[in-house]
């Protein structure tokens, strides 16, 4: 257990040591103050989209469609009761102020499933096993663009249509590389091509750090620290509300076999776990600074959920393995 849990902490202190970077380089005015928006369109733009392409094409094939289709299943299982979880505590956590409500009511229903986990699961397990992962997440994605970015929007607010949001880089670049693995189309890009993607998804992980650590820094650090109901929702964000998702999905996949005797394996239970025991995004942060919101509660969970992560993923991925056994084996 204790080797397991030191090889999950070493990526994990990899990417806290960027966000460290990032934050004390932004407090120093090494960087200008576009620095967040030129890393935000980076990752946005560039590599985001280069990671997704390149997963799906090499390692989405037709033998792995039934798998996909299962881990999409339990996917959308585990996300909507998320979003219901989250609807229920933000509603008893904040009663008055329905912005507020809204910042929590994300940062309770959607983790850093992509900054965070990619990465992290890139790292433990490579590149075919982040394809599974990619898929898993979709679903999450698309709530993200939907009802998400709703919550944090105010009604006032100009909002752009749901299939617009979807029609992003990041998610297009997924469909086209499911479109380049499963027709096999991907195996006659050129070396150079290849190789510039591969060379540009290896700063998605960095970069968000570094993001993440500049985005945080520009808000005062001490009144971050003393709003007691970030630490609730830091510790519901972390370990509460992944623990029931993957008690909910290994009672899912225990039904299906006894009812309609299909086997689910044990993996979809660890790709829920990178999805949804990963740090708070900066959605919150981002949305209300930007239609005149309080950006501190959600940069306030953002700096704590990242800060504590780094000890929390590894325990609790070592508590799953002890569990389950390890997963992706076979």
């Amino acid at each position: 257990m204790m080797a397991i849990f030191l090889a999950t902490l070493t990526p994990m202190l990899t990417l806290f040591l960027c966000i460290a970077v990032g934050f004390v380089t932004a407090k120093a005015k090494i960087l200008p103050d576009t620095a967040s928006k030129t890393m935000a369109k980076l990752e946005t733009w560039v590599f985001c989209p280069a990671l997704g392409f390149t997963t799906m094409m090499r390692f989405c094939t037709v033998d792995t469609l039934a798998t996909h289709a299962a881990n999409l299943t339990m996917s959308a299982i585990s996300v909507t009761l998320a979003m219901c979880i989250a609807i229920a505590l933000s509603r008893v956590m904040v009663k008055n102020d329905p912005v507020e409500r809204g910042v929590y009511s994300y940062a309770l229903a959607f983790a850093n499933s992509g900054y965070i986990g990619d990465p992290i699961v890139l790292s433990l397990f490579g590149e075919e096993i982040l394809s599974y992962y990619k898929l898993f997440c979709l679903p999450l994605s698309i709530l993200i663009y939907t009802w998400g970015i709703d919550v944090l929007t105010p009604k006032s607010a100009n909002k752009t249509s749901p299939l617009k949001r979807l029609l992003n880089a990041p998610t297009i670049a997924i469909f086209l590389g499911i479109f380049a693995g499963l027709t096999g189309v991907g195996q006659y890009l050129p070396a150079f091509v290849t190789g510039s993607l591969d060379a540009l998804k290896s700063c998605m992980g960095p970069v968000a750090m570094l993001l993440a650590g500049v985005t945080i820094a520009r808000y005062d650090f001490v009144s971050m620290l003393k709003n007691k109901k970030v630490y609730l929702a830091t510790a519901l964000r972390l370990v509460v509300i992944p623990a029931v998702l993957i008690a909910a999905l290994f009672g899912a996949k225990t039904l299906a076999a006894s009812l309609f005797n299909v086997t689910i394996k044990n993996d979809v239970l660890f790709l829920c776990f990178f999805a949804t025991a990963a740090p708070l995004g900066l959605n919150t942060v981002v949305f209300p600074e930007a239609y005149g919101g309080n950006p501190e509660t959600g940069a306030g969970m953002a700096m704590i959920s990242h800060t504590l992560c780094v000890i929390s993923i590894p325990l609790l991925y070592a508590l799953m393995v002890a569990l389950f056994g390890v997963p992706f084996t076979g």
